[in-house]
């Protein structure tokens, strides 16, 4: 059974209070909206301390071309997305080498190449090294990423798949955009990036470790990953996702999220379980996307979750906000760290996406 031998994740340089992003978006927003003090309460709402950007607080304050964007995106993505791979590798104490699938997961911003092309030469990765870009797909793209590494790694047992998820959510902020959606948006996305390695049953012989002394993390306890599902509810396309216009990506937010989430989470993570003998009692751990306080929200009622299990989502959502597909695995790797799941124990995987979409993966200790 493939496994998740290693995780790790990265953050870029800008740290910013909540606070201080309210106060821009205050100036920003104020010409259109006739009481702005009332809509700067979403900032509060949101229950976010702290989010990383790509860019300085000054540089959201001018509007910048999709190119300009873009760009920024191209250089910035590439670059955590190499942090990220490195300590991923170092936990499970593997060379470039080891790698023979590159996943890239991300869906705000465009290159051809793909940055994973860039990554295959910046990491050292082999020439025949298999890539697959994978675009669109949101918020739900990670947890989707890893479904077709542990595809990829059951077909081939003897194979590793690293897995990047890289989302700049701010660079695709929409300057001229003065809706309630987008203002929203600017609450609660940010950038981040994530690393999972991904092993088949047989590989482990093949060894090909760091040198001495390159490692940056622990070893973690490998878990398992069971099966995974997709689903695409019909009639829901307009919920969640991007208009491109003229001057980039326009982001689509639905209020309509949590309200879905309670109607349809629990008959769909029920169909899932099923055919494994399991019920959503039996489940130990949740590692949920946060996708915002009121999304947390919904999963706890619609799944009859206690709060305290969703402990780990929370936190990922007050310290670094929702980045998007990478989000998921920040859940999972503060969940690891302070877990090892005993043998036996199962976890469920959820993120939420554009369609409007839903990627569940099942784990065991």
């Amino acid at each position: 059974m493939p496994v998740i031998r290693s995780v790790a994740t990265a953050l870029p340089p800008y740290a910013l209070p909540q606070a201080a992003i309210r106060d821009l978006a205050r100036e920003h927003f104020a010409p259109a909206f006739s009481e702005i003090e009332r809509y700067m309460a979403v900032f509060r709402h949101a229950q976010i301390d702290t989010r990383h950007f790509v860019a300085p607080l000054e540089w959201f304050m001018t509007p910048h071309s999709f190119k300009e964007c873009n760009d920024l995106f191209i250089e910035a993505a590439t670059s955590l997305g190499e942090t990220a791979a490195r300590r991923c590798l170092a936990a499970a104490d593997l060379a470039p080498a080891a790698v023979d699938h590159l996943i890239w997961v991300s869906t705000t911003g465009l290159a051809a190449p793909s940055p994973d092309a860039l990554l295959i030469n910046r990491l050292g990765l082999g020439i025949h090294t298999r890539r697959t870009p994978i675009w669109g797909l949101g918020c739900a793209g990670g947890v989707a990423g890893l479904a077709r590494a542990f595809e990829y790694t059951r077909a081939f047992p003897d194979q590793r798949v690293l897995l990047l998820s890289v989302e700049l959510c701010s660079v695709t902020f929409q300057w001229n955009d003065h809706s309630k959606r987008n203002l929203i948006a600017a609450s609660l996305f940010a950038d981040g990036a994530a690393a999972l390695l991904v092993e088949g049953d047989q590989a482990a012989g093949r060894a090909l470790t760091q040198p001495a002394g390159d490692s940056e993390r622990a070893a973690q306890h490998p878990v398992a990953i069971l099966g995974t599902q997709s689903t695409l509810w019909r009639d829901t396309m307009r919920i969640m996702g991007w208009d491109i216009v003229d001057t980039g990506m326009q982001v689509v937010f639905s209020s309509r999220i949590p309200n879905i989430i309670q109607t349809l989470m629990r008959d769909n993570v029920a169909e899932f379980l099923a055919p494994y003998g399991l019920m959503i009692d039996d489940i130990d751990h949740w590692v949920m996307h946060p996708g915002g306080a009121k999304v947390i929200s919904a999963y706890e009622q619609a799944l009859a979750i206690d709060p305290e299990r969703l402990q780990h989502t929370r936190a990922v959502l007050r310290n670094y906000g929702n980045m998007s597909s990478s989000t998921v695995f920040f859940v999972l790797e503060d969940f690891l760290r302070a877990y090892t799941p005993a043998p036996g124990e199962y976890g469920v995987l959820a993120v939420l996406g554009p369609g409007f979409s839903c990627e569940l993966a099942l784990i065991r200790g």
